[in-house]
């Protein structure tokens, strides 16, 4: 069975809670999870950053779920996804320091996902691989992502509508999987996501 720890550093902003999720064998990339908008009650125990953070575990890897600045016992205040580009950089750091310079994996829900595909313009290596799961497109300045980057949405996304991703992934020539009639908290369809998840990594060496 996967192993719980609970973890906090400093980070620019004051204290970093977090969770790490480890595999019962030794870990063979880490992943870094990240969570929807603060402002709208987002998390680190939100149901897509657990599952996700599941899944990788699942995958053999080292997953960490945290809370950003001003979220839980994480110090600062909410800073519009700059401040928590540095949160991502700084849960990085620790990851590497602590489980070694494995393969990274960059994955977001919603606010979540556009602070990571922020975030892996300042990582040298870039990531292994982005999973951006109904990133928030529109509402923030999306930057450009590797073409390699798995990208899941909802049909019916109230929250971030489908037409505005599709309008960023084409100039990318980015593929996106698309859940037909699933809404932006993916009630219901979060097995789907793990599938899609596991699809994507398993029997591509990393």
């Amino acid at each position: 069975m996967p192993t719980l720890k609970k973890f906090s550093i400093t980070g620019a902003a004051g204290n970093l809670e977090g969770i790490a999720h480890l595999p019962d064998v030794a870990p063979r990339a880490i992943a870094v999870v990240a969570h929807p908008l603060p402002t709208m009650g987002g998390t680190m125990d939100n149901k897509v950053v657990t599952t996700l953070a599941k899944t990788f575990v699942e995958l053999g890897f080292v997953a960490l779920r945290f809370n950003f600045r001003s979220v839980g016992a994480s110090g600062g205040e909410f800073d519009s996804g700059n401040g928590e580009t540095e949160d991502v950089l700084a849960i990085v750091r620790y990851a590497q320091q602590e489980y070694g310079n494995l393969p990274l994996i960059l994955s977001g829900f919603s606010f979540g996902g556009y602070v990571q595909a922020c975030a892996a313009q300042h990582l040298h290596p870039h990531p292994h691989r982005l999973v951006l799961i109904a990133p928030a497109v529109g509402r923030f300045a999306m930057p450009p992502v590797r073409h390699d980057t798995l990208l899941v949405h909802g049909e019916l996304d109230e929250v971030v509508p489908l037409a505005d991703v599709l309008q960023w992934a084409r100039p990318l020539h980015l593929p996106i999987v698309v859940l037909p009639e699933a809404g932006h908290f993916f009630h219901g369809r979060l097995n789907q996501i793990k599938q899609i998840v596991l699809h994507a990594f398993n029997g591509h060496p990393l």
